[in-house]
């Protein structure tokens, strides 16, 4: 993906954009910090009909959750898109833009608040995310721009996978961010933007949790 942000330090705006995609592209928010438990930077390989997230990219993470709840269930759940906005706060409003079953052909348009911070005013993004690879009950992946008055991202790609075991619903997930202002991250300031990736990913699998075993 591809940022533009005028008259900032790198590290800044990168910083930046980490606390506006950290809730927009990762769906983190809810009212609460994301959990202690960090996220891996290198998982095993997943991928979705043959296709997975950017692995070269300079931001990759994933992370992973235990649902006590059918598959099926929640897959529906996470399937639902136009359902996000009543289990995950940070989702203002959600729209199909196709019609029909949910599949590998589905686009959907939603908008996310960002906040308020020292390098950035307050903003609405909104994001056109288009499903790439799809195997129902099994994995889906897509990707899209997100658009606001103050930060436009050109390409971020997000993978789920979905595995039955015998204590529940294993759900895994992980996302690639690529762009020029980050692939010059290094040290703390590329760690920071990491984690903010890792912990909105942790939020939304925590929310996808909750709302699977509460059917």
């Amino acid at each position: 993906m591809t940022v533009f942000s005028s008259a900032r330090r790198p590290a800044k705006a990168a910083l930046a954009l980490v606390t506006a995609v950290g809730i927009a592209v990762a769906a983190a928010g809810c009212g609460a910090e994301a959990p202690v438990a960090p996220s891996t930077e290198a998982a095993q390989p997943n991928q979705c009909a043959g296709a997975t997230i950017d692995d070269t990219a300079p931001i990759t993470r994933s992370t992973e959750i235990l649902i006590d709840a059918p598959l099926e269930a929640v897959w529906d759940v996470q399937t639902d898109v136009e359902a996000w906005d009543e289990w995950q706060d940070a989702v203002l409003t959600v729209e199909r833009l196709d019609d029909g079953d949910f599949d590998a052909d589905s686009r959907f348009e939603w908008t996310t608040p960002v906040p308020e911070s020292d390098f950035a005013p307050a903003d609405t993004l909104t994001i056109t995310s288009s499903v790439q690879e799809l195997e129902p009950r099994r994995c889906v992946l897509w990707e899209g721009p997100a658009i606001g008055e103050a930060i436009q991202i050109d390409r971020g790609v997000h993978l789920w996978t979905f595995t039955e075991t015998d204590e529940g619903t294993l759900v895994h997930t992980e996302e690639s961010w690529d762009a020029d202002i980050l692939a010059a991250l290094e040290g703390p300031d590329h760690d920071a933007v990491a984690g903010m990736l890792g912990g909105g990913l942790d939020i939304w699998l925590q929310a996808l949790k909750t709302k699977s075993e509460s059917l």
